[in-house]
């Protein structure tokens, strides 16, 4: 008899034809190289004009084999994360890494949310870690982490009692939002208890930095004697699943690299050593997810369909990371600059 687990796939990936669009590209693409060849046979008329448009001209052809490259084989990936615990045995850990450098340029709040969205995923609680990265090194972001921590003993279990989509506080408990209006009775308490309560974490991190040693007390004492450019590590566990508890919270831990005058910190990249491997020695999770500080998770069952893909059951090993630029929120009227990225995440992501 045939193991089930062999038979369905984690995903699956179905290819289309394109030849339209692949007619298109070429000519385009053999144009071009036309109009370099004619550049290279009148080099006799060499001028600025000339040179400047011939590099112009290369570096747009250039930049057209890379857009061919990634559009000609399109396909549509679909996951099945229901079928994900019927193809593997165990879920393996996940170590969530969010890095954040300035508390004025970056507030708090954002990383509060940012960190209570990846929280209160869909995922055996036990098997995630999330690790904060503070380059500025600044006891306000390790207090409102602190304060967060509470919160999130009342907002995760929420979330998943009541399927919320949106998990980022600020955002589910917007002006647009009408969850409320429902005819829940205790969902409609219970909703209104937790934007109390999140309207209460806000005030008591919006706070003057000055005020921050004697809200810290005893924790304060390793922030006492340090600057954002020369400091020891700092390395504190916020929050721990020590039961390893499926339904309980991930583990938390705040991280604050070291810092000496006159060396190289190599900004995120050098953050981004630490985090790996500071999560090396304390969890060693086999997959990472790396996230900014101004992002959330607007998909709960992330990690789960990303799974699918890293975990295909049928052994084939084609990806081994993934890349997804940031679709910005909070953008201008119209979106002037392109930070929802309608072209990349509606016209390229469905091509390729």
């Amino acid at each position: 008899m045939a193991n089930p687990k062999s038979v369905l796939p984690l995903y699956e990936k179905n290819w289309y034809k394109h030849t339209y669009k692949r007619v298109l590209d070429s000519i385009i693409l053999i144009l071009l190289l036309l109009l370099l060849g004619y550049r290279l046979v009148s080099v006799n008329n060499y001028s600025l004009p000339w040179f400047v448009a011939f590099m112009c001209e290369c570096w747009f052809t250039l930049g057209w084999i890379f857009t061919m490259s990634t559009q000609w084989n399109p396909a549509l990936v679909k996951t099945y994360p229901q079928r994900l615990l019927q193809s593997v045995e165990e879920l393996p850990a996940v170590d969530i890494f969010v890095t954040t450098a300035d508390e004025e340029l970056e507030p708090p709040i954002i990383t509060v949310n940012t960190v209570l969205s990846l929280l209160s995923l869909d995922y055996p609680s036990h098997k995630l870690s999330c690790y904060v990265s503070d380059d500025a090194c600044s006891p306000l972001i390790f207090y409102a982490l602190q304060q967060a921590s509470n919160f999130a003993k009342h907002w995760v279990p929420f979330c998943k009692k009541y399927n919320v989509q949106i998990r980022a506080p600020f955002r589910y408990f917007n002006d647009d939002n009408d969850e409320c209006t429902t005819n829940n009775e205790e969902f409609r308490q219970e909703w209104l208890q937790m934007k109390d309560m999140y309207e209460n974490l806000s005030r008591e991190i919006d706070v003057d930095p000055k005020s921050i040693p004697s809200l810290l007390e005893r924790e304060f004492a390793i922030f006492s004697n340090t600057n954002r450019t020369n400091h020891p590590a700092i390395i504190k566990v916020i929050l721990e699943n020590k039961e390893m508890v499926e339904n309980g919270l991930p583990h938390l831990i705040y991280i604050s690299r070291e810092k000496r005058p006159k060396q190289p910190h190599h900004f995120k990249a050098g953050a981004m050593n630490v985090l790996t491997r500071v999560s090396g020695l304390i969890t060693n999770a086999p997959f990472m997810l790396n996230v900014d500080c101004d992002m959330f998770v607007n998909n709960p069952k992330i990690v789960q369909h990303a799974m699918c893909i890293l975990l295909d059951s049928r052994g084939e090993k084609e990806v081994a990371f993934v890349q997804c630029p940031q679709q910005f929120y909070a953008t201008l009227k119209d979106d002037p600059f392109g930070n929802q990225m309608t072209i990349l995440y509606k016209v390229i992501y469905k091509t390729i």
